[in-house]
C-alpha cells in the first residue's frame, strides 16, 4: 500500500480479537522500531512488553496484552522527536495489518515505567497496544470515538497557510506539496485537537504548534509538541513517496503568528 492509503485506513484501536500477537510479527516491528531515526538525532530505547508478565494494565484496551514503549532523554525537541518516530512504528504496524492506539493517561502510568526501568532524566511519553482488531469495536470505544469525533478531520484550507497566516492556501494550489500537506491533515492527535497549522513560502513550509490550554504540564512537558512530530513524520513520510524531496531545518522565519500559535520547524523543499 502507498503511505497516503496506509495513513487513510489507520485507525486508533482498542479493542482486540484475542489473538497473541504472533512472534513473527513482534520481531518485524521491534526490527523496525531499532532503525527508526529521528530527524532530530535524539536516540529513544524500544521495548516490547507483556500485560500479563509485566503486571500493566489500561482500562481502554481490550484483548491484547502486548504493546510497545520507548523511553528517551528529557532534552529539547523531545517530545517532536518522540511523535515522529512512534509514528512512523505505528504506519509500520498498521502496513501489517496490526492495530495501535497512542495512550498517554489512560494507563497504570507507574507499572509502565516500572517495566521499562526508567532512570533519572528519562521520560516515557506514550505507549501503544499490539494487537489485531476486533470485528466489532467495545461500547466505550465507539463512545470515545464519538465524543472526540476521531473520524473528522478538519478542511484543508483551515491548517495550510500561503506565505502567511492572513492567506489560507487551497488544495489546487499547493502543487507539488498536495500530498504532502495531505498526510498532515490525516494524523492523528490528542483528543483530535490537530493542532499544527503550516504556512508555505515559496521552496520552505514552516510548521507551528496551535496550543490549547492544558497540554503543557507543570515542568513544561509539551504533549501537542509530540503531535507536531507526527505532523512532521506524516509530511516527510509522504513527501519521500510522492515528492518532492525535503529536509528538516529549525529557522524561524518571523512570521507574524495569531495567538498561541508558535514556530516548529521548517521542511525545506529541493
Amino acid at each position: 500500500m502507498k503511505i497516503l492509503d496506509i495513513m487513510r485506513s489507520r485507525r486508533s484501536v482498542r479493542t482486540f480479537d484475542g489473538n497473541v500477537l504472533r512472534p513473527e510479527d513482534a520481531e518485524k516491528i521491534i526490527a523496525f522500531a531499532e532503525q527508526t531515526e529521528t530527524p532530530y538525532g535524539i536516540p529513544i530505547v524500544w521495548k516490547l512488553l507483556d500485560a500479563k508478565k509485566d503486571g500493566l494494565s489500561s482500562p481502554v484496551i481490550i484483548g491484547t496484552d502486548a504493546y510497545i514503549a520507548g523511553k528517551m532523554r528529557k532534552v529539547p525537541r523531545a517530545e517532536e522527536a518522540f511523535g515522529y518516530a512512534f509514528e512512523k512504528i505505528v504506519l509500520f504496524a498498521e502496513s501489517l495489518g496490526i492495530g495501535t492506539t497512542w495512550i498517554a493517561g489512560t494507563m497504570d502510568r507507574a507499572a509502565f515505567e516500572k517495566a521499562m526501568e526508567l532512570a533519572d532524566g528519562e521520560v516515557m511519553p506514550c505507549v501503544s497496544p499490539l494487537g489485531y482488531p476486533a470485528k466489532k469495536m467495545s461500547l466505550r470505544e465507539s463512545m470515545m470515538r464519538k465524543g472526540i469525533k476521531a473520524d473528522t478531520r478538519m478542511k484543508f484550507w483551515d491548517l495550510f497557510f500561503d506565505g502567511s497566516f492572513d492567506k489560507p492556501l487551497a488544495e489546487e494550489k499547493a502543487g507539488k506539496l498536495a500530498e504532502a500537506l495531505e498526510g498532515v491533515r490525516l494524523a492523528p492527535s490528542a483528543v483530535n485537537k490537530q493542532p499544527w497549522r503550516v504556512v508555505v513560502c515559496g521552496d520552505k513550509a514552516h510548521f507551528y504548534e496551535k496550543r490549547s490550554k492544558g497540554y503543557v504540564t507543570p515542568d513544561g512537558w509539551d504533549v501537542q509538541k509530540i503531535d507536531m512530530g507526527i505532523a512532521l513524520c506524516h509530511f516527510d513520510l509522504a513527501a519521500q513517496e510522492c515528492g518532492p524531496e525535503v529536509s528538516l531545518e529549525i529557522c524561524d522565519p518571523g512570521i507574524p503568528c495569531p495567538e498561541d500559535t508558535v514556530y516548529t520547524a521548517t521542511f525545506v523543499i529541493k
